[in-house]
C-alpha cells in the first residue's frame, strides 16, 4: 500500500500554479501529495476503498461545487483522517445568511444587514423598509464567490424584488453601503487571508482587486492592528485553517467584516493575474500547510 501525508483534492485550473508551489513545499519537507482532480477522482477512489492507497491528511477544494468529490470527503471523514477546513465547518461558511448570527453574536461589527427568504420558500415579501439601509446598499445571494450574484449600489426595493429571482432557491442579504476612511490617498479597505495562524493583510482595491500587502510601518503608523485581532476572531468562529475574508475601515473609526469568510479561497499568483495574490504570500501559505500536515506526524 502506498501511503500519501496529503491528498489535495482541486478541479480550478487555475489551481494549477499552487499545487506545483504546495507539492515543492511537501518534498522540502519530505512530504509526499497525492492530487485528487476530475481526471481521476473515480481510479482514486476504487483505489483507496481497495486500500491500495491511503493518506494521513485531507485538504478539500473541489466538493463545493462538484459533487463527484464528496465520497472523498466522507471517506477522509469516516476513515479519521486529518482535514483542513474540514467539510462540516467549511460548509457552514459558505452560507452568509447562516453565518451571520455567529458574527453578530461574537460581538464583530459588520453592515446593517436585512435576511430575506429565498424567492421559492416566500415569493411576496412582507413590508420592507429598506431606507433604514441608507441610500444605497449591497444585494448579496446567501450562498457564491469572487462577487457572484451580487449587486454593490442598489438603491430601490425594485431591484431587491428582481434580484433574488436569479438565484431562487437562496435566501439574500441587504446591506448597509460600506463607505471606507481613506489611509494615505487610498480607501482604508482590506482583504485578509488566514492560514495556520498566520494573518496576510492586504489593501484590496474594491473595483480593480488588486491586492497590495500591508506593511509592517503601516500597521503601526495607520494604526491597523485590530485587522489581525479581528481575522483571529473569525477563525476562531469558523474552525478553519485557510480562509480569507474582507474589513472596511469606517470613517467613525470601526473595523467593519463586510465579507464574512470565503473557502475556498482564490490562490492565482499576481505575477500571472493582476487580480491574484501576491507571489510571497502564496508561497508562504504553502509552506505553512505543509508544517501543518508535518506537525500532524
Amino acid at each position: 500500500m502506498s501511503i500519501y501525508d496529503l491528498c489535495f483534492a482541486w478541479n480550478w485550473k487555475y489551481d494549477a500554479d499552487f499545487v506545483m508551489i504546495l507539492n515543492k513545499a511537501c518534498v522540502s519537507k519530505g512530504l509526499s501529495l497525492l492530487q485528487a482532480r476530475p481526471d481521476n477522482i473515480g481510479s482514486l477512489l476504487h483505489s483507496l476503498v481497495d486500500q491500495q492507497i491511503d493518506f494521513k491528511a485531507f485538504l478539500d477544494r473541489a466538493a463545493e461545487d462538484d459533487a463527484a468529490f464528496m465520497p472523498l470527503v466522507r471517506w477522509a471523514c469516516e476513515h479519521g483522517k486529518y482535514c483542513i477546513n474540514p467539510y462540516e465547518e467549511a460548509s457552514h461558511t459558505w452560507d452568509k445568511a447562516e453565518l451571520h448570527p455567529t458574527i453578530v453574536n461574537a460581538g464583530l461589527y459588520i453592515p446593517y444587514t436585512i435576511i430575506l427568504p429565498s424567492y421559492e420558500e416566500q415569493p411576496v415579501l412582507s413590508s420592507i423598509d429598506v431606507r433604514r439601509l441608507g441610500d444605497r446598499f449591497t444585494i448579496k445571494p446567501a450562498h457564491g464567490s469572487g462577487g457572484e450574484g451580487v449587486v454593490t449600489e442598489a438603491t430601490s426595493l425594485a431591484q431587491v424584488l428582481f434580484v433574488r429571482q436569479e438565484s431562487p432557491t437562496d435566501r439574500y442579504l441587504l446591506q448597509a453601503y460600506v463607505v471606507p476612511r481613506e489611509l494615505n490617498g487610498r480607501p482604508a479597505w482590506f482583504r485578509v487571508i488566514y492560514c495556520a495562524g498566520r494573518v496576510y493583510p492586504c489593501w484590496w482595491d474594491p473595483l480593480s482587486h488588486v491586492h497590495t500587502p500591508v506593511t509592517v510601518a503601516e500597521e503601526s503608523c495607520c494604526c491597523l492592528s485590530p485587522l489581525r485581532d479581528t481575522v483571529l476572531s473569525l477563525a476562531h468562529l469558523c474552525g478553519l485553517d485557510l480562509f480569507s475574508t474582507e474589513l472596511a475601515l469606517t470613517p467613525d473609526g470601526l473595523f467593519v467584516v463586510v465579507d464574512y469568510v470565503n473557502d475556498p479561497i482564490d490562490l492565482r499568483l499576481q505575477s500571472k493575474a493582476i487580480d491574484g495574490v501576491p507571489d510571497k504570500i502564496v508561497y508562504d501559505i504553502a509552506e505553512h500547510l505543509a508544517d501543518l500536515v508535518a506537525t500532524r506526524h
